[in-house]
């Protein structure tokens, strides 16, 4: 992803003159993963032009795309909104990726080999650096490359791009689940033991592991969300 231009707080930095619909896609999907654009919010097609420097062709498209991946909210009459994240939201999810991520390893188990399971482990080396460098927002795309990497080696087309329509929401739910641990120290372990894992023996620790895992990162952001509602910040509806 190139770089993007500094924006002061609550402003939004120009894209510029050379971008393209997927870069107007990669700006926006930060801005709301990141928070910029928070929960709730009214957007306009004219305001978010005007901000981003960009014709209204390729906004209005990467507008849909964004619908498309559950990241905004188009309501006849009313208005684009930026969707907020439901607890039912995070329970579907959750059931859908656990499913699908148990069926990925199980199709990839006897596909990987010492370069695959190299590759697994210079992606943790990779999320445990941006956690270092304090970039929250690499950091997700890192950790979603973490679990992404058993999808590409299960050598199923379907599946990878179910995960692929999924990861825009995952980003979403991995930006809560950041947010819940403001000391990321924890998190930035939180991996280890899924690729130690993950480049294991033992198909059925796995399994039992990556069950293990999922489940307590739902009810910690679940948690962290009934707080948030409690006090009065953005949150999810109920």
């Amino acid at each position: 992803m190139p770089d993007n231009p500094v924006a002061g707080p609550g402003e939004i930095a120009p894209i510029g003159t050379r971008t393209l619909r997927g870069q107007v896609v990669d700006r926006l999907r930060d801005l709301i993963i990141t928070g910029q654009l928070e929960a709730g919010r009214r957007l306009t097609e004219m305001d978010l032009a005007k901000r981003l420097d960009v014709s209204r062709g390729p906004l209005r498209e990467a507008i849909r795309d964004l619908v498309e991946a559950g990241l905004l909210d188009s309501q006849p009459y009313k208005g684009l909104y930026v969707r907020r994240l439901t607890r039912r939201d995070l329970r579907e999810l959750y059931s859908l990726r656990a499913n699908l991520e148990a069926f990925a390893f199980r199709a990839a188990w006897d596909r990987r080999d010492r370069r695959s399971l190299s590759d697994l482990k210079d992606r943790l080396r990779r999320f445990h650096d941006a956690i270092d460098e304090g970039d929250d927002a690499l950091s997700i795309r890192r950790e979603l490359d973490i679990h992404s990497w058993v999808f590409e080696r299960a050598d199923h087309a379907l599946l990878f791009e179910i995960w692929q329509r999924m990861r825009p929401r995952l980003q979403t739910y991995f930006t809560w689940h950041h947010r819940a641990n403001a000391n990321l120290l924890p998190l930035k372990r939180g991996n280890d033991r899924y690729v130690e894992l993950a480049t294991g023996d033992d198909l059925d620790a796995m399994l039992r592991h990556l069950e293990d895992h999922m489940r307590q990162g739902l009810d910690q952001v679940v948690s962290f969300l009934s707080q948030t509602e409690e006090e009065g910040t953005a949150g999810p509806q109920p």
